[in-house]
């Protein structure tokens, strides 16, 4: 079973185990580095903070374990959202996890009247692009030079 719960800044040792993991497993998924956040940059003040200031983040669990994470901030204008820092844990993958993921920052993006949602995927992530295109991404050329090779983006659907 999955269960998709949104975090507070008290959740932050449950973040940063999850993002640690992730850092250290998937490290060319991301433009952060695990050093970053390790040694004097590992600090819950930080941790706290990173929650704080990012719109929306979620952890997925599955059967009771955390699983997954992601995810979204909103522009300043509010007509615009960004998906990121998904990590679906290997032995998560390929359960629906991500799926869970990916629709509960569409609905939240949607929710808040934002028009489209982008995000960035690295070079070589073929299943992140697969993922990503099941729920209604379309690659675009990117906006500005970056170490991620694709960017994709979902208008909203209106109702």
């Amino acid at each position: 079973m999955i269960v998709v719960r949104e975090l507070s800044v008290d959740n932050w040792a449950e973040w940063r185990d999850l993002r640690l993991a992730a850092l250290r497993e998937d490290p060319e998924a991301f433009s952060s580095k695990l050093a970053d956040w390790q040694g004097e940059g590992d600090a819950e003040p930080r941790w706290r903070a990173r929650l704080r200031d990012v719109s929306l983040n979620v952890l997925a669990d599955l059967d009771g374990v955390p699983a997954g994470m992601v995810s979204g901030h909103l522009s300043e204008r509010g007509d615009t959202a960004e998906l990121m820092s998904m990590w679906v844990a290997p032995s998560a993958r390929g359960r629906g996890v991500g799926d869970a993921l990916v629709r509960a920052v569409v609905r939240w993006s949607e929710g808040r009247g934002a028009g489209e949602l982008a995000l960035r995927v690295a070079g070589g992530n073929e299943h992140a692009m697969a993922l990503y295109q099941r729920h209604g991404f379309v690659e675009r050329p990117l906006s500005e030079p970056s170490e991620c090779a694709h960017e994709m983006v979902r208008e909203a659907h209106r109702a």
